[in-house]
């Protein structure tokens, strides 16, 4: 483990395990509220006079681009774990974390329209009888933090690239 930074290096990676944890966590319990959902419909438990169809449809869309989204979240944080090993054995600049970061940057720019398509699927299904107001919309710092993923994915290319080629000349 690098001796600048030990302790947050271990934290990190306590925290990592952690947050996917959790992370998978509430992706079953998106599940199961999914489950229940067409159970209860299933049963009758929800008559047509209590919600629309339109708006058990769109929560339903709802559910699934949020247990998609728990599995973007996941691959994102498994790519993060993998990247702070790297750190830690002192090796972070390799083109495989330079690879992981464009990953991560794609799977951000991924739940960023997910969350554009539940804010469209939540206006469209809102209505003055059942409002659905779920709170989104633009955010500069997420698409600033999409951005800055690219960019520092071909930073760690370049940086993995200089490398390599410094070893070679040693």
């Amino acid at each position: 483990m690098s001796n600048q930074y030990p302790v947050a290096l271990t934290l990190s990676i306590r925290v990592l395990r952690v947050v996917i944890k959790l992370n998978l966590l509430v992706g079953a319990g998106i599940m199961a509220l999914l489950i229940v959902s067409l159970i209860a419909k299933a049963t009758h438990h929800l008559s047509p006079n209590r919600s629309s169809p339109i708006l058990f449809i769109g929560m339903l869309l709802i559910m699934v681009i949020g247990i998609c989204g728990v599995l973007v979240v996941n691959f994102i944080l498994k790519r993060l774990f993998m990247i702070v090993e790297t750190v830690s054995t002192g090796n972070p600049f390799v083109a495989a974390n330079a690879a992981r970061l464009q990953a991560i940057a794609w799977a951000l720019l991924a739940l960023e329209l997910a969350h554009y398509a539940v804010g469209a699927i939540a206006a469209s299904i809102s209505s003055a009888a059942a409002p659905l107001n779920i709170g989104w919309g633009f955010s500069l710092t997420r698409w600033l933090a999409v951005l800055l993923l690219f960019v520092l994915a071909r930073v760690f290319d370049e940086g993995a690239r200089m490398r390599e080629e410094l070893e070679g000349t040693v």
